[in-house]
């Protein structure tokens, strides 16, 4: 049986984890999220919903198979599930991850990879490694720290406590709470408008956030023109600005714009 289940429907990939009944993350899952990404590399997609089967997102990884493992056959194992975690965060288009239920460990980590997050009320999110005795492995402790700062980050990896929604939502992991009956609806509804918007300047505006969160300001912008400035030789950059100029000019309300990706 499959661990994770891919579709793709008029430009949008939606990636669902598919393991019950907790939807830990194994070697089998990594395998098909690679494969997965390939695909979606490959094709005309334009936006991604990440979201899981079941009642709850993630219980985290697998750690059955860990035990007996020697600690080069762990690294191995954990560069794999790393790799593909970062090939995830930096697809170049909008990704949207749903959370419903339990989110933890591996799981929680992969959800800090979207660009948004949407959760259920329901939704809870945890670092239980420290119950482990080791560390949030996939990069959960900084990526959360990105978010709210280092104190609450390490507050909440420190004391593997779980961490209700709207308090996800309060200190800016998580962008929209919804009730769980709403959610897919209300997430498939923002996920179809970002796939009919400008791609190449969502790619655009994900590179810069990567490169600030690595080197900081002053790299983003020395970055910036050579990013910035190929955009306006696209379809959608030409189309949109000629619709506002013209607009403008005729003292009209801008029009709405379909952009094409290109």
């Amino acid at each position: 049986m499959p661990h994770l289940l891919l579709d793709v429907s008029n430009q949008i990939a939606t990636i669902s984890l598919n393991n019950p009944p907790q939807n830990r993350l194994a070697e089998q899952m990594i395998d098909e999220l690679e494969d997965s990404l390939t695909i979606v590399s490959q094709s005309d997609v334009r936006a991604v919903l990440l979201r899981a089967e079941g009642p709850d997102f993630s219980f985290g990884g697998d750690i059955l198979p860990w035990d007996g493992l020697s600690n080069a056959a762990l690294r191995s194992l954990f560069e794999r599930y790393m790799n593909a975690f970062n090939r995830f965060e930096r697809l170049p288009v909008p990704v949207i991850s749903t959370v419903r239920g339990l989110c933890f460990g591996g799981g929680f980590e992969l959800v800090l990879r979207a660009d948004m997050i949407f959760a259920a009320a329901s939704a809870k999110f945890g670092h239980p490694e420290q119950t482990l005795g080791i560390v949030t492995l996939l990069g959960g402790v900084y990526r959360v720290a990105e978010r709210v700062g280092r104190a609450r980050a390490s507050e909440w990896a420190m004391t593997s406590q779980p961490v209700s929604a709207d308090e996800m939502e309060r200190y800016g992991v998580v962008n929209r709470v919804v009730a769980d009956e709403d959610l897919d609806a209300v997430a498939m509804s923002f996920v179809q408008k970002l796939a009919q918007g400008p791609t190449r300047a969502y790619a655009a505006h994900k590179a810069l956030l990567r490169i600030w969160a690595v080197a900081g300001v002053s790299a983003a912008d020395e970055a910036m023109f050579d990013i910035a400035m190929p955009l306006f030789e696209t379809n959608d950059v030409q189309t949109g600005l000629r619709s506002a100029v013209d607009a403008l000019r005729a003292g009209e309300p801008r029009p709405a714009i379909r952009f094409n990706g290109k």
